[in-house]
This record gives C-alpha cells, sequence and structure tokens, in this order.
C-alpha cells in the first residue's frame, strides 16, 4: 500500500519519496515538528466506528422516524445533534488503488463525506501584492486570492478517490492552513481525480525502478530534513568532477574548480555523548533525564533525553533494563566496550534499513574492480593524512620520509591489485610510524624514546603511546561502525580488510583516512600538552593501560577532537569530524547505488 502523504510529497521530489515511501527513511526537522505540532489535536483519533454509507442505510431503514441513539452518535465531534460527524485520523485503504491514506479530518452526513486536510505553511498566492496607499493601511493586500500548492491538491484527490471507493458521495474537501489560520475549498471534478490518478501511476513507477537521481541545485533543498542522507548537492559536484587525490583533474576537459555545493549541512552535532567508565556505576532513567550513579547510590551525573545522541559502558558499567527501553525509544544507540576499548556489544534502535543500499553493497563489493576502487581511495587518503601530520609536527622530519611517502601515495593510485596496494600502505606505514616519535615533544620525550624503542605494537601495547594509540583506534572503529549503520551499510562487508567472522571489515576501512587526524592528533597533542602522562599508565604482565584518570584524559581529548570542525577540501564547507565520518559513510553509500562513479576521503593539506 501506498501512503497517500508520501505520494503528495513526490510532486516535487521524486528521490524524497522514494526514500519515505520505498526505503522507510525519515528525519525529523524544525518544520516537521511544527506541522506535528499543528495536527497533535487533530490527529487524535476518533472513538467508536466511522459511519459507513450501508451502515448509515441500514440504521435509517431499522429506525425511521426515531432520533439518532446515544451507540449511533458514539465518535461524533459535533456539537449539534444530528448534524455531520468529525470523524478525526480516519484510516481508509483501497487494494484496486494499492493504496493507504490518513485523513485529518473527515465532515461525514450520511453518505456525505468532505475531507479537511491541515498544512502548518501558507497557501500558495499568485499576482502581487498591493502596496499601502494611506497611514491607516498597516500592510499590503493580496490582489490575487489563495490556493493549494500543487501536492496539497494532489494529497486531498488521493482522499477524494479512497472516500469514493468506499460509498462515500464527496462534493468538495478543504485545506487548512495553519500560518493564516485559512482554510481553501478545493472543488472535486474530473481534473482533481487525473491528477491524484498521475501522481499515483509515477510514484508506482518510481517505487519499481531504481534510486531517482537527486534534483539539480533546486531550492526545496535547503529546508529538506532528508537532505543529509540524499546529498544532493555534494553528489552533483561529484559527478561532474573527479580528481586526483591532491584535487587535480583525473580526465582531461574536466573543470579544476567546479562550483562548491551549498552549506546545507549543520557544522556539528550539539547532541551529547556520553560516555560511562566508572566501576561499578548503574544507568538509569528517570523522568525525562538519563542518570548516572555510582555505586553507593549517588548521582554521578544526570543528563536530559533530548540532548543525548549516544551511550557508551567501559568495564563493568550496569544498564538497567527500563533504561534501554527508553533509549530505543528515543533511537539512541548503546555501544558496551572493555576496559580497553572493544566493541563487545551494540545496543541499535530498530529505525529504517534500506535494503537497496544493503543489496547493492553486496553486488558492488563482489566485483574486483569495485573492491579495488574503494581500497584505493581509502588507501591514497591515509597515506596523504599520515605525510601531512608528519610534516606538520615533526621537529626535523628527513627530506627521505616526505619523499619516500609521497612516492608511496603516487604508487598506490596507480595499483592494478588489491594485494599490490597494500603492499605500498604498508611502506607508507612504516615510514610514518618510524618517525612518529619526533612529532612528541620534550616533556613527554622518556615516553617517545620508549615508542620508539618498541614502534608501532598493538597486542599488547607495550608503552604509553601505544596503548592511546590503540585506545583511539578502538572508539573510532565504533563511530565508523554507528556510522556505517545509519547510512544502511552492512559493517561487515569491506573492500580493503578482508571479511571475518566478528570483524566490521567495512567501518575498518572508513577509519583509515581519519587514524591521522583524529586518533593520532589527539595522542601527539594529550602527550604534547600534558593532559596524558607516565602516571595515567599501569604497565602489567598484559601491557600497558590506561588509569581511570587516564582515560578520563583521554576522553575529554577525544571530545574536543570530535567536535573540531574542519573545512572539507573539495566541499568547501566546514563539519566536525564526527560529521565528517557520517558524510564519507552516506557518500559510500551513494557510490554503491551507483549515485556516484568515484570516492574521495577526506584530506588535509
Amino acid at each position: 500500500m501506498w501512503p497517500a502523504r508520501g505520494i503528495a510529497e513526490y510532486a516535487y521530489c521524486p528521490r524524497l519519496f522514494y526514500f519515505m515511501a520505498v526505503e522507510g527513511v525519515f528525519l525529523p526537522s524544525f518544520d516537521t515538528e511544527q506541522g506535528a505540532g499543528v495536527h497533535r489535536r487533530v490527529d487524535k483519533p476518533s472513538h467508536g466506528v466511522p459511519p459507513t454509507p450501508a451502515m448509515t442505510a441500514a440504521v435509517a431503514e431499522r429506525r425511521a422516524g426515531e432520533p439518532p441513539s446515544e451507540a449511533d452518535q458514539e465518535g461524533s465531534d459535533s456539537h449539534e445533534s444530528g448534524g455531520p460527524r468529525s470523524i478525526r485520523s480516519l484510516t481508509l485503504t483501497s487494494d484496486r488503488l494499492e493504496l493507504t491514506a490518513i485523513l485529518d479530518l473527515a465532515e461525514i452526513d450520511g453518505m456525505v463525506a468532505v475531507p479537511v486536510e491541515y498544512r502548518k505553511g501558507r497557501p500558495r498566492r499568485t499576482g502581487f501584492l498591493e502596496a499601502p496607499t494611506d497611514e491607516l493601511m498597516d500592510e499590503a493586500e493580496p490582489l490575487a486570492s489563495a490556493e493549494p500548492w500543487p501536492t496539497d491538491r494532489v494529497q486531498l484527490g488521493l482522499q477524494v478517490l479512497l472516500l469514493e471507493e468506499a460509498g462515500y458521495t464527496v462534493p468538495e474537501a478543504w485545506l487548512y492552513y495553519a500560518a493564516e489560520k485559512s482554510k481553501i475549498r478545493v472543488m472535486v471534478d474530473d481534473s482533481l481525480r487525473a491528477d491524484a490518478l498521475e501522481a499515483l501511476t509515477a510514484a508506482k513507477l518510481c517505487a519499481s525502478s531504481a534510486r531517482p537521481a537527486p534534483l539539480v541545485n533546486d531550492p526545496k533543498c535547503p529546508r529538506c530534513s532528508l537532505q543529509p542522507i540524499c546529498l544532493p548537492d555534494e553528489i552533483n559536484h561529484q559527478r561532474t568532477t573527479q580528481v586526483t587525490f591532491d584535487g587535480m583533474p583525473l580526465f582531461a576537459g574536466a573543470p579544476s574548480e567546479p562550483n562548491p555545493p551549498r552549506r546545507m549541512w549543520p557544522p556539528r552535532d550539539d547532541g551529547i555523548q556520553v560516555v560511562v567508565q566508572r566501576d561499578a556505576a548503574k544507568v538509569g532513567v528517570r523522568g525525562e533525564s538519563l542518570r548516572v550513579t555510582d555505586r553507593e547510590g549517588a548521582v554521578v551525573r544526570e543528563v536530559p533525553l533530548a540532548n543525548v545522541e549516544s551511550l557508551a559502558l567501559l568495564g563493568s558499567v550496569q544498564l538497567s533494563t527500563q533504561a534501554i527501553g527508553v533509549l530505543a525509544s528515543h533511537e539512541i544507540p548503546v555501544a558496551f566496550l572493555s576496559a580497553a576499548g572493544r566493541l563487545v556489544a551494540l545496543i541499535d534502535p530498530l529505525g529504517p534499513v534500506s535494503a537497496a543500499t544493503r543489496r547493492a553493497q553486496v553486488r558492488a563489493l563482489d566485483r574486483p574492480d569495485a573492491v579495488l576502487a574503494l581500497a584505493r581511495a581509502v588507501v591514497i587518503a591515509k597515506i596523504s593524512n599520515q605525510r601531512t601530520l608528519l610534516m606538520r609536527n615533526h621537529v626535523s622530519l628527513p627530506p627521505r620520509v616526505s619523499t619516500g611517502m609521497l612516492e608511496s601515495l603516487s604508487a598506490a593510485e596507480q595499483a592494478k591489485t588489491v594485494d599490490e596496494l597494500r603492499g605500498h600502505e604498508g611502506q607508507a606505514a612504516a615510514l610514518y610510524f618510524g618517525n612518529f616519535a619526533g612529532m612528541i615533544k620534550q616533556p613527554a620525550a622518556v615516553i617517545a624514546a620508549l615508542f620508539d624503542a618498541h614502534g608501532r605494537q598493538r597486542r599488547p601495547p607495550p608503552d604509553p603511546i601505544n596503548a592511546v594509540l590503540s585506545f583511539g583506534y578502538s572508539m573510532l572503529v565504533n563511530e565508523t561502525t554507528s556510522a556505517c549503520r545509519l547510512a544502511s551499510l552492512d559493517p561487515a562487508i569491506g573492500a580493503l580488510h578482508v571479511s571475518r567472522p566478528g570483524r566490521p571489515a567495512l567501518a575498518l576501512d572508513l577509519m583509515e583516512p581519519f587514524r591521522a587526524l583524529i586518533a593520532d592528533s589527539i595522542a601527539i597533542s594529550a602527550f604534547n600538552r600534558g593532559e596524558l602522562v607516565d602516571g595515567h599508565f599501569v604497565k602489567t604482565a598484559a601491557g600497558c593501560a590506561m588509569t581511570d584518570h587516564g582515560r578520563k584524559a583521554f576522553f575529554g581529548a577525544y571530545g574536543r577532537r570530535m567536535a573540531t570542525e574542519v573545512t572539507h577540501p573539495v566541499f568547501e564547507y566546514r563539519l566536525s569530524y564526527r560529521r565528517m565520518l557520517m558524510l564519507h559513510a552516506r557518500l559510500v553509500a551513494a557510490w554503491v547505488l551507483g549515485d556516484l562513479t568515484t570516492l574521495a576521503f577526506l584530506t588535509t593539506r
């Protein structure tokens, strides 16, 4: 069945209809929340069963000449006895039309029905406004009368078709525009029915075909709540411009300086990322707040649920079942991590998952050419960012290191197989970590010397720098796993990293370009500023690990880094690193679906 509201939206954006009606994707915005407020009263379903023509005829025949009984009047919102019944949230379904609609309000009088649709905005006006002629006129008066928007008219037409199929006579319909508190009458005629059927047919064709292309420079996109998922300007920009890692045109004749996308993304998320790591702490809910208590029951922190975006629990932290239910209802994911930061389990709210995106991902990453393309884009961005970080922060970087990494970068761009690509990545990584200690300044010189002696080691990390890098990479994997799931991608099916049981291969792929930008930068700045010192670490037979105070200091630096805004080198707008991860996950989703022909990840200069 096709929802009438989604089909009405189709009239101006087929891609929006595809997302909402086919993939089940929806994001609230200021406009949708304001519209929900307008509909709050009218969306409250009426009591009782709305009368049908058959019921009305039967009652009239059985009780001819008798006044309506209390049962007959059940569900009526009319203040006049025996007057039209106002039925709110009336749901109608047609198997023939393959259509389901929820009518805001229907005035039913016997076998006659009049639908009333509520809209939060203003009606459409054509013509010019009359300028004030004297000081007594407060504002201009419209010369042309108001008329319904085409999408609103189509929506009413679909409701009329459903009511008529149910046996009612529909002589007219009404639109109520809350912004002006005005009602507009819509006459029911063959033209209205034809327009509604045309939109319904086009919507079915849209649903049965591939995802439509995004609109080009459309003025409606900035106010659309699904713009961060649809990415109309980014996709159209990448379609016309394919560049190498250094921003040069990949093909002859391609424009070197295309118009950047409009700045429609908010630069950062203002939601709170809550991390609880205190031993024996308990997380629960109290009213509309998330409450954290210690082992004695004292309140450690209380956060409004409306501000929480994610929750991460490290080590032995308890979460009540009531809190799980409330967090799920607010669509807040919960990550359970080990004390070392490794993801153990994830409670993911049951939101819409695009089957089309999942199918396209499996099919695309079954092709060697697609696997190589994704892996190449990831490795190019990773090596580029590692080289930039070294050149910015190393005290005296040997020229051969910068030159060697540049050679690995160029070789990776020309690699013919994934194995060859991994070889170039390994060569660049050896140069990078071989000189990593040179980015740690004098206050942490002893710690830097330990890393220089050990090199990069993971299991177990033998020194503080290795411990921080491993912990940072683990937290970054959690972020990229969440970004993949929100983009309807399967985190387990990747390209550069081989898919294995329990391994988030695609999340690891997505993490690679951001290792140096986020995790490595956190380690360098935290040690150089003295936020992390030797006393924040404990050395055991199982390796070096951070203490509770060390993890607290780490999360302070981690939160600041993830909220840092950075300019995208291609799109030229600023986003926080957390939103950059989400942007790139959705670009990968657009790529597997065929919206993009090439991929380019974030690089800094």
